[in-house]
């Protein structure tokens, strides 16, 4: 059974290798409050989308702690090793591959699938990335996948720096298997990018990361972003074994100067050509427009795209929302454009089943199949449980509202903790904002502007109202650090309540007033039609009519 269940973790990981997500790092320099920020969104399409609270634990000396196979469906985990929400009665409990020793207490944090946030404001985003070397879990010897380092490092690190050294340390001792993955790594005051592999043997790992410097903007979408590695530099690490195991794969040669990461590990560009780098270049255009960087370039192994970038202003957490809104609009490339859009402006491009054709898509920012989004803020001037809030969509950005959820809550909202995706839930919030984003497909030009409006209604009074919520928790927190606790929770279930009602409230006025193609308020019936441009592109005008012939075949 064990054999068999690995078999399947394998397969689900070459299968998703098409599901893809973007992550953004802002460091304190680069924001316009001196918050850290990074994000995540999971645009895998089957993912467990449930965002749980995991508490604190303390263990006996000598103890050992599991580490579990990764499973993105539904449910990701089963079993008591993980707090009450994953023990459940409905499933077998999982199997772990080996086993790590245990620290005496771990820290209590929150994941999606993967680590989020832990209650000292280390925060992680995610995105998989292409590499020469794909490794099967293997139960006793490869047993560390991203998703598990990504919670071992939530469960006993305080800052970013020692996060990303634990991780590298346990994938090379205990194995990492995957593709390539990235890990955007945030404290209250640095930020780090940690990139990581598989070695050619598939017993153990590569890795390298580099610290974004303060002042930039960075952003990953499933390609490595680190390049020339300076082991002088002590803003950039990488694993002791990189350089030796490199050197005998014949992906290295030492004579020729500083190892290039990217170009020594990875295969470049991923699934295919401006996948990841049209997301790069349009993080970056848009940050920094001022540089006038290009979105064509010579190949997947391009320099053309720094590290990371001064913006041209400093970013908000809404600005950070709104890069993952993106479907190139104004551009070249802008999806809501053009014959594949249809005649109401549909930016959505799905996976295509011709064994025929060869072809792509532009690939958004903002996806039909992202599962979550999610941008974090941490803060060194506040309480870590005020400081650090994740910024939570359940749904793809474009079609979620973003709500607050504090890193010092102790009881996650029903709405977010539950739910699945084989079983419609209207008091799950991924359900509603992921039926107002599929209702929007039959008139997306006509829908879509009045689902930005409630966004920008609901997340902007959050936003308005965030500096005097906090400082009332601080006020609390001088007083009783539980007392602040309690009050956040009961801040988040309140927003987390109003926001679902207020969804459900427009998602009734969607289908009231799109219901069977007309434009139902404030008349019923009126008719919108298909606009010209589109009529003469499919043969409208080919149409029998009267008054010329019109019985006659044509």
């Amino acid at each position: 059974m064990r054999k068999t269940l690995l078999v399947l973790i394998a397969v689900a990981a070459i299968v998703s290798l098409g599901w893809a997500c973007t992550t953004v790092i802002v460091t304190k320099g680069a924001s316009v409050d001196g918050s850290v920020m990074t994000s995540h969104s999971c645009d895998c399409g089957e993912c467990d989308f449930r965002y749980v609270y995991i508490p604190a634990a303390d263990f006996e000396a000598g103890s050992k702690r599991p580490v579990y196979p990764f499973h993105e469906p539904y449910p990701r985990y089963v079993g008591k090793d993980m707090g009450p929400t994953y023990d459940d009665p409905n499933f077998a409990p999982y199997e772990p591959l080996g086993y790590i020793d245990q620290v005496e207490h771990t820290f209590a944090y929150y994941e999606a699938a993967y680590g989020v946030i832990n209650e000292h404001q280390v925060a992680i985003g995610e995105c998989t990335c292409s590499a020469k070397v794909y490794a099967q879990p293997v139960a006793g010897e490869c047993i560390f996948d991203i998703a598990a380092l990504s919670k071992v490092a939530l469960e006993r690190c305080t800052t970013a720096r020692d996060a990303v050294q634990l991780m590298g340390d346990l994938a090379v001792e205990y194995g990492y298997y995957g593709w390539g993955e990235t890990l955007t790594v945030t404290d209250p005051n640095e930020a780090w990018v940690f990139e990581v592999c598989a070695s050619p043997d598939k017993k153990s790992a590569l890795w390298a990361a580099k610290k974004v410097p303060d002042g930039e903007v960075f952003v990953e979408a499933n390609i490595f972003r680190i390049r020339e590695l300076d082991p002088e530099n002590p803003d950039i690490m990488f694993s002791p074994n990189l350089i030796e195991v490199a050197t005998e794969a014949g992906w290295y040669d030492p004579s020729t100067g500083p190892i290039d990461w990217m170009a020594t590990v990875s295969t470049g560009e991923y699934s295919q050509p401006y996948y990841s780098l049209r997301r790069i270049w349009r993080v970056l255009d848009r940050v920094a427009p001022s540089k006038e960087f290009s979105p064509w370039v010579e190949d997947g192994f391009t320099t053309d795209y720094p590290f990371s970038v001064v913006p041209d202003e400093k970013l908000s957490v809404a600005d950070v929302i709104s890069l993952f809104r993106d479907f190139y609009e104004g551009t070249e490339f802008d999806l809501t454009e053009g014959l594949a859009a249809g005649p109401f402006g549909n930016p959505n491009r799905y996976s295509g089943s011709s064994k025929l054709i060869k072809g792509s898509w532009e690939r958004a920012i903002s996806i039909f199949r992202c599962d979550y989004v999610f941008v974090t803020q941490v803060r060194n001037w506040l309480p870590d449980p005020i400081g650090g809030v994740v910024w939570f969509g359940a749904a793809a950005p474009h079609e979620s509202i973003l709500v607050p959820l504090y890193c010092g809550i102790n009881d996650v909202p029903y709405a977010f903790d539950h739910g699945n995706l084989h079983e419609f839930d209207a008091d799950v919030a991924g359900w509603a904002m992921n039926f107002m984003g599929n209702w929007a497909e039959l008139k997306f030009s006509y829908m879509y502007p009045e689902i930005q409006a409630l966004q920008q209604e609901i997340e902007g009074k959050l936003f308005a109202v965030q500096p005097a919520i906090e400082a009332a928790a601080a006020q609390l927190y001088e007083v009783d650090p539980e007392l602040c606790k309690e009050f956040l929770t009961d801040y988040v279930a309140n927003v987390t309540n109003r926001v679902m009602e207020d969804v459900w409230d427009f998602n009734r006025y969607l289908i009231t007033k799109y219901r069977d193609g007309y434009i139902n308020v404030p008349n019923v019936g009126s008719s919108a039609g298909y606009p010209d441009w589109w009529l003469n592109a499919v043969g409208y005008d080919e149409g029998h009519i009267f008054g010329d012939d019109g019985y006659k075949a044509k």
